[in-house]
């Protein structure tokens, strides 16, 4: 049987996601990615990112993580990304491999996209402690980087930068297609 790749699909993308298309295309770090909380010591991380759509008006992401230094899979997260028809308001559903499924909800603005937890589940047997919140900040910059921080709150503790990573696009579709 042969499975084709979802990111190399070729349709028209849909209207009500135009705001997002520059978030399409595979992109790789520009460096590694730094990654820090009190409970861990801090780390260095590599990571692709691929964002893609079929048409529908949704578009749909996978992102993978490597530890720096000695290439072990790290955190994969996989999902959704959805617009409010008509507004700038934006939503992640996001599967992580911990266990952790969330829905983050924000707004676009620009080319920046900043989104907060609106809703966490995760497996009964989730190692503790467990995350109660995560904020997230995808901005491109003007030299045409990706850059994202992301901010995690843990079980009774503050909202803290965990993690911050730019990228380079390695990949980009013409003419909204991918």
């Amino acid at each position: 049987m042969t499975h084709t790749c979802p990111f190399h699909q070729s349709a028209e993308m849909n209207p009500a996601l135009m705001p997002l298309d520059w978030l399409l295309g595979v992109w790789e770090l520009d460096e590694p990615g730094e990654g820090s909380f009190p409970s861990i010591p801090p780390f260095r991380y590599n990571e692709t990112l691929h964002f893609s759509h079929v048409g529908q008006p949704v578009i749909y992401f996978m992102f993978n993580a490597f530890n720096a230094e000695n290439k072990k899979p790290l955190h994969r997260e996989c999902g959704f990304i959805r617009m409010q028809p008509g507004t700038n308001r934006v939503a992640f559903i996001i599967a992580q491999n911990s266990g952790l499924v969330e829905v983050e909800e924000g707004l676009l603005t620009g080319q920046q996209l900043t989104l907060h937890t609106h809703a966490l589940a995760r497996t009964s047997f989730a190692k503790e402690p467990h995350v109660q919140q995560i904020s997230r900040v995808f901005q491109l910059r003007p030299d045409g980087k990706l850059e994202q921080t992301v901010s995690m709150a843990m079980e009774g503790g503050p909202l803290i930068q965990h993690l911050y990573i730019t990228y380079c696009s390695s990949a980009r579709p013409q003419g909204g297609t991918i």
